[in-house]
């Protein structure tokens, strides 16, 4: 519609009496800035005549068939323009190949069609919304959301527009979280609705009920260590118990869940061979059971130049438990901000616990930043100087066969990767909370653990929650321990305000982990492992085992962001599993989008995805 406007403009203003005839139009091109005018008039009319071609058609099989003319036709457009008399022939050129990049790049993502996004159905069976997350909107006793602050909500999610979100009536002081900041245009990368992910396991499933009872053993479990997990008669409950869960998708040994596999990271996939985006498929990353559960980029101190960035962390001292009392519980849910606070252990000590390890990622550390960091510093010489793991850069990278250039931050230095990390947290944030505002709004286990209390404590039978949670040994130890069924929370506030499907915190892993794994040798065996002391967890010891590499603790680094978020108790399995693939699949395409750009002999980016396939992007 924009370019009929335009066109029509041209056309009343020729036939205007006023109109400038040739010798007007050659002075006016004359005059400064009317070069870039021209330009702008010239693009728009070849975009006009691209756009009435098909390239910006419905139908990406147009697109495709005209990328190359359409590219052509456009760079002839502009190239037929006067040149700045000004700038060298290459730097014209550069201008040019800078414009067919972006141009072919922008008509390559709008070829990727449009991802089925099934949703568990979960919001329209339910009258009184007891399947979706509603935390934020006042509440009544049982913490039912107020129906008609909900409908107001609804509005919002199908409109997409900032004021009908602006009209939400809340039910405290809490905001939520960023739902427009998912509509933005990423101009390098895929956009989120090209992303699909299965649907999150229905309210009365026996998948919710299995991820339920994981969640509810965690907290139970918060302050054992990890190091002592085959001295706990709890850890062998909770194994029994998880094992026999019918709807549960963690990893498994001989078709068993054991010592070496409870609570370990997953990831799960739309399968591709089902069209409507329904069926998931489940792996478990290489590495990931190997060794002991805490990754060596979360151990490890990181130097940063002059200065280091210890391993031993702040955590909380064990009891800090918060939600279990009703009051406290329905608070939250209705987004009054928390009166108590986390009481912390004044002495660091290295993460060792599943509390220390929701400590650690409530509000993060150097992570994947400091990962890089280690893979790219050299090993120290000295046991008193901090060194890092010093591993070799991907095969593919250009610089390692040249005679005579070096990488810096333009491209292929560990300087040009640490600019892709924040950027693509950035986007997989997009795309995650994409998922969370306009199709699942799936509920958080917080609110979970409300409908099992009101069902077991006070005989709400119009909560049809599936017997494996409501029969469970961990439900039953929970209330023993805390006088309720509320599901302790680690953090006195919750979850933030936006649904718990999927994970932003697993898709910032995923899409992080899979740059690192794209920039260096995922195959290197990373020397000299430590674990935390299990007498003692403000020192390490040497670690001795299978051995440990590069990619395999890259992908165990993931899964210990993702899934601490499930130790604090804001999150499923399920929503950091399949988070981890769409991190993954935001990950390829930025390093898509940014191969194209580059002007050095290069294949390609080579590594290992989460379900063990090797690609080159």
């Amino acid at each position: 519609m924009t370019i009929d406007s335009h066109d029509s403009d041209s056309r009343r203003a020729a036939s205007s009496p006023d109109a400038p005839g040739p010798a007007s139009s050659e002075a006016a091109a004359k005059r400064p800035g009317a070069e870039k005018a021209t330009g702008r008039r010239a693009f728009i009319g070849v975009a006009g005549s691209l756009a009435v071609g098909g390239v910006l058609a419905a139908d990406p099989g147009v697109a495709r068939a005209a990328r190359g003319r359409g590219a052509d036709d456009l760079l002839s457009g502009i190239e037929s323009l006067r040149r700045d008399p000004h700038a060298a022939p290459l730097d014209h050129e550069l201008r040019l190949r800078a414009l067919r990049v972006r141009f072919e790049a922008a008509v390559d993502s709008f070829e990727e069609p449009i991802a089925p996004h099934p949703n568990n159905g979960d919001e329209a069976r339910y009258p009184n919304k007891i399947g979706t997350d509603t935390r934020g909107l006042p509440h009544d006793r049982r913490g039912e959301v107020d129906l008609e602050a909900y409908r107001v909500a609804a509005r919002a999610h199908a409109s997409r527009e900032w004021d009908d979100f602006e009209a939400i009536p809340l039910g405290g002081t809490r905001k939520l979280v960023n739902p427009i900041g998912t509509l933005a245009v990423s101009l390098i990368g895929t956009t989120p609705a090209q992303i699909g992910v299965p649907p999150a396991p229905a309210l009365a499933s026996a998948q919710k009920a299995a991820e339920a009872v994981e969640v509810y053993w965690k907290a139970l479990l918060r302050d054992v260590p990890f190091e002592s997990y085959a001295d706990s008669s709890d850890v062998a409950d909770a194994i029994d118990e998880i094992d026999r869960l019918s709807g549960y998708t963690g990893p498994r040994a001989g078709g068993r869940v054991t010592l070496e596999t409870v609570f370990r990271g997953s990831v799960t996939y739309a399968d591709p061979r089902d069209r409507s985006g329904r069926t998931a498929r489940h792996v478990v990353p290489h590495g990931v059971l190997d060794g002991p559960y805490i990754s060596q980029f979360l151990l490890r101190d990181i130097p940063y130049g002059p200065q280091l960035i210890g391993g031993a962390i702040r955590t909380a001292l064990p009891g800090n438990d918060f939600q279990t009392d009703h009051d406290e519980w329905l608070a939250v849910q209705n987004g009054i901000a928390p009166t108590r606070t986390i009481a912390y252990d004044p002495v660091r000590r290295y993460i060792s616990t599943g509390r220390d390890l929701a400590e650690f990622v409530h509000s993060g550390g150097a992570l994947f930043w400091g990962a890089a960091l280690l893979l790219g510093a050299a090993r120290s010489a000295s046991p008193r100087v901090a060194g890092g793991i010093g591993a070799p850069l991907s095969p593919t990278n250009p610089y390692l066969t040249s005679e005579t250039q070096a990488s810096a931050a333009a491209t292929f230095a560990l300087a040009y990767l640490q600019s892709l990390l924040p950027f693509g947290t950035s986007r997989a944030i997009r795309a995650a909370y994409w998922q969370k505002w306009f199709v699942h709004r799936s509920v958080r286990p917080e609110a979970f653990g409300g409908l099992v209390h009101h069902r077991l404590a006070n005989g709400a039978r119009d909560y049809p929650l599936h017997r494996e949670i409501l029969e469970s040994q961990a439900a039953e130890l929970t209330y023993d321990a805390f006088g309720s069924y509320l599901l302790p929370q680690a953090f006195p506030e919750g979850a933030p305000l936006h649904g718990s499907y999927p994970g932003g915190a697993a898709a910032i892993a995923g899409v992080n982990a899979t740059l690192l794994k794209a920039f260096f040798d995922e195959d290197h065996v990373i020397e000299d492992p430590f674990v935390p002391d299990p007498a003692d967890p403000t020192r390490l010891v040497p670690y001795s085992g299978p051995p440990l590499t590069v990619g395999g603790e890259l992908n165990k680094l993931a899964t210990n962001y993702a899934f601490g978020r499930n130790w604090a108790g804001i999150h499923w399995r399920t929503d950091a599993a399949a988070s981890l693939a769409l991190g993954e699949q935001v990950a390829i395409s930025l390093l898509r989008d940014e191969r194209r750009t580059f002007l050095e002999p290069f294949e390609g980016f080579t590594f290992t995805r989460f379900d063990g396939t090797r690609i080159t992007v």
